[in-house]
């Protein structure tokens, strides 16, 4: 079985090419021949990286921005030539650039669409893009969410339910330096650390995590890892507020040090207000340490299916400082309550979210597709 995960970017900054990569790295592991194809961000040059025996990343070269996406015409080219060589394209949804390479790709095996979000904010590129997108989704045989609940709920889904299913994302175990944990806790005083991680944009809902923060005793603590445009903003937020020495905008994390702050940390923190937010692999990271999560309800977004209410953390509602802070306060304040979970979280990832059950379930889909291939070929 030979598969190629097709879209998005290369060096691995977002979510979906997280997911692309550790699929590829996980199947090829396993002796599937799977590669990736994708295209170059932030000036990463055109290269092919050989993974192992079985894998490899090709990396394209992007020629310019439009509409809010990124186009790299070479990916065409490269995807007719070599698409005949694989029985399963598994394409990562949105990127249109990728959607155009397979309509234009003569490709006539399976196809598995990934369906990570919809298009939500730019306007313009859903109406540039509609009628491929409504290509993608008849040419699809197979289309899988990372939730139940997003799928089942997003507007272009409705008319193709028989075909969707859902693989959760699932990520390795991090691996902490107990030595730089314990400095984490020392430099912030041993107080209640709160941790939040992800760019600093508006759907992110930081504001109100931070205001969350001023409804507090001194005795917590707010690290907030990640760069973005809102910095300048949240800053003066900090400022206005008095609460200066009780929030940390961290700034860019080094992926070697993120584990640290995972690890340092008494309570995870995802504040985002917008179902952009669509699962939050954020989440799933923090809960393979085992640490209560406290997400907001995002209607249509599948964040709190990944942290269950009352098994894993809390889940609030949106856009509401005061509930965050008492849902701070709750779990801080119960010991018991706290260790519930926290064992809860742990076990909630392992069940669900571990690199191996995604690749389980996506050879599961592919398996399936097979099976319908051969048996049509009968």
């Amino acid at each position: 079985m030979n598969i190629l995960q097709l879209g998005k970017f290369y060096p691995i900054r977002g979510g979906v090419e997280k997911v692309m990569y550790d699929l590829t790295l996980g199947l090829s592991e396993r002796k599937v021949h799977c590669d990736m194809l994708c295209a170059s961000t932030e000036d990463y040059p055109a290269e092919t990286i050989k993974l192992n025996a079985y894998g490899e990343v090709m990396v394209l070269p992007t020629r310019l921005k439009l509409a809010a996406t990124m186009l790299a015409p070479k990916m065409i080219l490269k995807l007719r030539r070599i698409a005949k060589y694989y029985d399963i394209i598994h394409i990562h949804h949105p990127d249109p650039m990728a959607c155009l390479a397979l309509f234009l790709s003569g490709y006539k095996g399976k196809v598995v669409l990934h369906w990570h979000s919809d298009i939500l904010k730019q306007k313009t590129l859903l109406k540039l893009y509609a009628p491929l997108q409504t290509w993608l989704i008849r040419r699809a045989d197979s289309i899988v969410g990372t939730t139940p609940v997003y799928v089942a709920e997003s507007p272009f889904l409705q008319n193709v339910k028989h075909k969707i299913s859902y693989i959760p994302i699932g990520v390795s175990p991090l691996k902490s330096d107990k030595e730089e944990v314990a400095h984490i806790r020392e430099r912030y005083g041993h107080k209640h650390l709160i941790f939040s991680l992800g760019r600093l944009v508006e759907y992110k809902g930081y504001e109100y995590l931070i205001r969350a923060v001023a409804d507090l005793e001194d005795g917590f603590h707010l690290l907030i890892g990640g760069k973005g445009p809102l910095k300048t903003s949240l800053e003066a937020l900090i400022q206005k507020l008095g609460v200066k020495d009780r929030v940390t905008l961290l700034g860019f994390i080094p992926d070697e040090e993120i584990a640290n702050y995972y690890d340092a940390t008494d309570i995870f923190c995802l504040s985002s207000i917008r179902k952009t937010e669509a699962f939050a692999i954020v989440q799933i990271e923090a809960m393979s340490f085992g640490k209560p999560i406290i997400s907001t309800h995002i209607p249509g977004s599948g964040v709190s299916w990944v942290n269950k209410d009352g098994v894993s953390g809390l889940v609030v509602e949106r856009e509401n400082p005061e509930v965050l802070a008492h849902a701070i306060n709750k779990i801080t304040a119960d010991p018991v309550l706290k260790r519930q979970l926290s064992e809860g979280s742990r076990k909630r990832y392992e069940a669900y979210f571990t690199r191996h059950k995604m690749v389980e379930k996506s050879l599961e889909v592919y398996d399936r597709l097979r099976k319908i291939e051969n048996y049509e070929y009968e």
